[in-house]
């Protein structure tokens, strides 16, 4: 992990860490989420010297969870808001300094009616699938300043066009829509694929939202 990240940092990259691993480290015997199990997970990194890189801004985020609101995941049984304060209130525990951020649209922690404390940002990741992308920022954006969270955004490149990877002009049409917006604190694709930034046009796309994103002035992730 330390090493990983001292390769981060001397390249000028920003990371948002995934402490617990993958959804299946956290499943009790029904495939419902574990709090008990995703606490456990976290605790394996308290003896970890890594709060430099979130002193210098190397690590933007934990990423706390991924889609708590697909009950899909979750043996037919969501994770819900109240759940995922939780598990931000536990990493800010361990790691004061370090910004929480749960994989799901900001409408899914607005039905919550408690207050977000400890949770800093919701994650709005954009498919052709979800409509205009213009709209779904905006969209987004309004719902996370209702909750009093930052927001990041990014786009589904491998499956973003109904299931099929992006094409270079809606990488850079979408990818340029989300950027218009002031409010987003990252902007984060998923996933890394070395065939599929080979594909012509793709890397340019990615290098004029590259372009785009280096305009905005720094904004941290925390709330």
């Amino acid at each position: 992990m330390l090493t990983e990240l001292a390769a981060a940092k001397a390249r000028g990259g920003k990371v948002i860490m995934n402490l617990t691993g993958g959804r299946l480290k956290y499943l009790d015997e029904d495939g419902h989420f574990s709090l008990t199990k995703w606490k456990h997970a976290a605790d394996a990194f308290r003896t970890i010297a890594f709060t430099s890189y979130i002193t210098d801004g190397t690590i933007i985020a934990h990423y706390l969870i991924d889609e708590p609101n697909d009950a899909t995941n979750w043996g037919g049984v969501p994770v819900p808001p109240a759940t995922v304060e939780e598990m931000a209130r536990y990493s800010k525990q361990i790691w004061p300094s370090m910004a929480t951020v749960a994989r799901t649209e900001p409408t899914y922690l607005a039905q919550w009616s408690g207050s977000f404390r400890y949770l800093d940002a919701a994650w709005a990741q954009y498919a052709a699938r979800k409509g205009d992308p213009v709209d779904f920022i905006k969209r987004n954006v309004t719902d996370a300043q209702r909750k009093g969270l930052a927001l990041v955004t990014g786009l589904n490149i491998l499956m973003g066009d109904f299931r099929e990877p992006m094409s270079p002009s809606m990488v850079k049409s979408a990818g340029s829509a989300l950027l218009s917006s002031s409010y987003p604190c990252a902007f984060v694709s998923w996933q890394y694929d070395a065939d599929y930034l080979a594909t012509p046009g793709v890397r340019d796309a990615l290098r004029y939202l590259r372009g785009k994103a280096l305009q905005r002035t720094y904004k941290s992730c925390r709330s």
